[in-house]
């Protein structure tokens, strides 16, 4: 903040960098703002599950690891996918989707506390309850069960189409170490029970459950899911646990390694445009530098590249730390 010879506030002038929304002074202002990265835009519209949606995000793959992922195309198999933060793992599974039109991608981020159960389905019997109470009062029929029953991920890459679903289960180390062996099951024989439905009577008509496409429930008959085409797979893991030698032998796996230099020019260059590799010796220089003693993540130099191509000066300070942190280590606190 500046004050002028009669006392009164001013804004800061032309002087201060142009890029400093925020300046710590208190002064209200209606900055513009500037044109978000292209990865960090979330106003594109939410196209229907069936569709090819657009894919905003460029993936560069070497040829080498294209093959391995046509192998689990053509034998049906889960891709298990390891390698550093940042080497793409998780967006493998949006780049196969989008080349081979197979829809939205189902997600799965998989925790401490994920079950088998939320990834298949989720039943709601107290909504359920609720609902033929209601309708028992006022004489009206019995709600349809299938209401109340909705396909998790797994459940949604398992329902019969001509043509499969990408399935992303993303980080599967980090879940119950029971949690492989369960898949393995369902895996192998590429369906599954819903208990709720299979108790019903015999010779009932198919239910309806609800999808991740609101506009298509499935049809379910005698409980029992099964798939036409095996779903496509993607398994991320960090590594930080092992799976089971019987769970590996029925995955192809694939470990993406970092990108060399000429990989990052590439992936800057699809990112940002040809124009951004104009300025971007020095930082690239530093990102190797940085990670050959800790992890950084791709995304890491995009940030770094599209602050200096916005005329963010990135010597300033510590910012240029703030945006090549090292993965590995922990947090700092005063």
């Amino acid at each position: 903040m500046t004050t002028s010879d009669t006392g009164a506030d001013t804004d800061p002038g032309p002087s201060d960098a142009d890029w400093r929304l925020f300046r710590g002074d208190g002064a209200r202002r209606e900055a513009p703002f500037p044109p978000a990265p292209p990865w960090r835009r979330f106003d594109r519209e939410e196209p229907p599950a069936e569709r090819n949606p657009p894919f905003s995000r460029p993936y560069l793959i070497g040829s080498d690891e294209a093959d391995i992922v046509n192998a689990a195309l053509h034998l049906r198999r889960p891709l298990l996918v390891t390698g550093h933060p940042g080497t793409g793992k998780s967006s493998l599974a949006h780049a196969i989707a989008h080349e081979l039109a197979l829809g939205r991608v189902l997600q799965w981020p998989v925790n401490s506390r994920s079950t088998m159960q939320e990834a298949l389905y989720q039943y709601d019997a107290v909504g359920r309850l609720r609902e033929a109470n209601l309708r028992r009062d006022s004489d009206g029929p019995e709600p349809d069960i299938g209401q109340y029953v909705r396909l998790g991920p797994l459940g949604n890459a398992l329902v019969s189409r001509e043509r499969p679903r990408v399935l992303l289960i993303d980080e599967l180390d980090k879940g119950d170490v029971d949690l492989p062996n369960d898949l393995l099951t369902v895996f192998e024989e590429g369906e599954f029970t819903i208990p709720e439905l299979a108790r019903l009577r015999e010779g009932h008509a198919p239910v309806h459950v609800q999808t991740d496409d609101l506009d298509d429930p499935a049809p379910v008959v005698r409980g029992r899911i099964r798939c036409r085409e095996f779903p496509v797979v993607v398994i991320t893991s960090n590594g930080e646990r092992d799976f089971p030698p019987a769970f590996l032998r029925r995955c192809v796996r694939l470990d993406l390694p970092e990108p060399d230099e000429q990989r990052l020019r590439d992936i800057v260059a699809a990112h940002l445009g040809p124009e951004a590799l104009g300025d971007v010796d020095s930082l690239l220089r530093g990102f190797l530098d940085r990670r050959v003693s800790g992890e950084l993540a791709t995304d890491q130099l995009l940030n770094a590249v599209f602050l200096r191509k916005g005329g963010v000066d990135l010597d300033a300070g510590s910012l240029l730390e703030a945006v090549l942190h090292q993965l590995g280590g922990a947090v700092s606190t005063p």
